[in-house]
C-alpha cells in the first residue's frame, strides 16, 4: 500500500470517529438536529440568567417589597448587597438558601431614601459563570417623624430624671414606635414606657433611679411608619449618668422646704408657695431647667397682666404650665410666714441673685432631674403629663400605658 492510500484509509477513520462522536452528543442531547455549540445551549444573558428583585434602575421602591436574588438553575456563588443613605454605605446582611438558588436578607426591611446596589455571580447547569450588576432605589417620603429627647445627651441628672420623647406629629402606630425605642441602665432595671396622648411617650423605673447608674436611650426610628406616609427619621443614642441623689418636701402649710440628700437633711429653708387663690399644686415634680435668670410674666400662664418681672433669679421649671421653684426679693416678709405667690415657690434672694442666699444655696446644690415635692396645698396633685410628673403614678397604672 502506497503512502497515498495510507492517508486517505487514516481519513476515513477519523471521518467516521467524528461523525460517530457527533452522534452520540445528538443522542445525549435529544432529539436535536443542532451541532456541538447548540448541544450545550446558547449562554444566557446576564438578566435571563440571575433575576433580582427589584428590577434594574426602579424607584421608589417601598420598604414593603420583598429583595431577592435567584436564579433558574445551577446555584449562587456569592451576591454582595450595599446601602447607600445620608452619604454612609453599609453592607446588607443575608444569606444563600440551601439548594444555592436564592439570596435573600436577613429578615430586614428596606430603608427608606436610600440606594441599593446588587453584585451577584452565578453558575448555571453548565457550570458557566454569569455575573448582574443592579441598582435600585426605594422611596422617598413626604413626611418625617422626629422626637425630642429629656434629658440631653452626655448629662448628669438628678435621680428622679424620666426619658421623655416628645414627637412632632401625632403618632398612630404607637406600637411600632415603642418598640423602636429602647431605654437600657447598668446597673439594669426594669424600665417601662407610658403614653400621653399620641405625642409623647415617657420611660422611667418602678423607683427612683440608684446614684451612679448608667442610662442609654436608643432611638431606631429611621422608616419605622407612624402614620399613613410618616416614617421616622432618627437612629440616634443619648446617654446621661445619674448623680447623687437629692429630693426636697415643700409644706405649703408650714412654709418650709426640707433639703435631703442620700436620705441625710441637708437643711430646712423658709418658703413661700401659692396664695389662698394661685395655689400650687400637690405632688412630686422633676427639675427640667435651671435658669440663672429668666423674665416671668404673668400674662404668658394664662393670669392678666399682675406681673411682669425681668430679672427673676435662681429659676428652676417644675412644670410645663409654668411652676417654678426660684429666687424672690420682692416679698421679703413671707418666707417662713405666709404664701403670696402665683403658684411657684419663692426661696429668700436679692437683686440679681445671691450665691450665700437661700436661693442661691439651693440652686448650686441642685441638678435638672431632682425631685420636688408639695404637700398640704390647697390644690389638686400636678398631672402626671404637666412636665415630669410621672412619679405621681402608680407603677400598675404607669405600665399599662404601653401599647406593645
Amino acid at each position: 500500500m502506497n503512502h497515498v492510500q495510507t492517508r486517505a484509509r487514516r481519513a476515513g477513520t477519523a471521518l467516521t470517529a467524528a461523525l460517530t462522536w457527533a452522534a452520540l452528543l445528538a443522542g445525549a442531547a435529544g432529539c436535536s438536529s443542532g451541532g456541538i455549540g447548540e448541544a450545550f445551549g446558547k449562554p444566557r444573558s446576564p438578566e435571563d440568567a440571575i433575576h433580582v428583585t427589584p428590577a434594574d434602575t426602579t424607584k421608589g421602591v417601598r420598604p414593603g417589597q420583598s429583595l431577592e436574588v435567584r436564579v433558574p438553575d445551577g446555584r449562587l456563588e456569592s451576591v454582595k448587597v450595599v446601602r447607600s443613605q445620608d452619604a454612609r454605605q453599609s453592607p446588607v446582611p443575608g444569606h444563600i438558601s440551601d439548594d444555592g438558588l436564592s439570596w435573600t436578607p436577613d429578615g430586614r426591611r428596606l430603608a427608606l431614601a436610600a440606594r441599593y446596589t446588587v453584585d451577584a455571580v452565578a453558575l448555571d447547569g453548565h457550570g458557566r459563570r454569569s455575573a448582574r450588576h443592579t441598582t435600585f432605589t426605594t422611596q422617598v417620603p413626604d413626611e418625617r417623624f422626629i422626637g425630642y429627647v429629656t434629658p440631653e445627651n452626655r448629662s448628669t441628672v438628678g435621680t428622679g430624671m424620666i426619658v421623655s420623647l416628645e414627637f412632632n406629629r401625632e403618632i398612630e402606630n404607637r406600637a411600632a414606635v415603642e418598640r423602636a425605642v429602647r431605654v437600657r441602665a447598668e446597673p439594669a432595671v426594669e424600665i417601662r414606657p407610658h403614653w400621653f396622648g399620641k405625642d409623647r411617650l415617657d420611660f422611667r423605673p418602678e423607683a427612683y433611679w440608684k446614684p451612679g447608674t448608667k442610662v442609654t436611650v436608643e432611638l431606631r426610628l429611621r422608616d419605622v411608619q407612624a402614620a399613613k406616609g410618616v416614617y421616622g427619621l432618627q437612629s440616634k443614642t443619648v446617654s446621661f449618668t445619674v448623680g447623687r441623689s437629692q429630693t426636697s418636701v415643700v409644706d405649703a402649710r408650714a412654709h418650709t422646704m426640707e433639703v435631703r440628700r442620700d436620705g441625710a437633711l441637708l437643711d430646712t429653708v423658709p418658703i413661700t408657695a401659692g396664695a389662698p387663690k394661685t395655689t400650687t399644686y400637690n405632688g412630686k415634680m422633676v427639675v427640667t431647667e435651671m435658669l440663672e435668670m429668666t423674665r416671668m410674666n404673668s400674662r404668658t400662664v394664662g393670669f392678666g397682666g399682675e406681673y411682669d418681672i425681668p430679672d427673676v433669679p435662681h429659676a428652676m421649671r417644675l412644670t410645663a404650665s409654668g411652676t417654678f421653684l426660684h429666687g424672690n426679693y420682692w416679698a421679703p416678709e413671707a418666707f417662713g410666714h405666709t404664701n403670696v405667690s402665683h403658684g411657684c415657690v419663692g426661696l429668700q434672694d436679692v437683686k440679681g441673685g445671691g450665691s450665700d442666699t437661700p436661693a442661691g444655696w439651693f440652686f448650686d446644690r441642685s441638678l435638672v432631674g431632682d425631685v420636688v415635692e408639695v404637700v398640704h396645698s390647697n390644690d389638686k396633685r400636678v398631672a402626671a403629663d404637666n412636665g415630669l410628673g410621672g412619679w405621681n403614678m402608680g407603677w400598675k397604672e404607669w405600665t399599662a400605658g404601653s401599647r406593645r
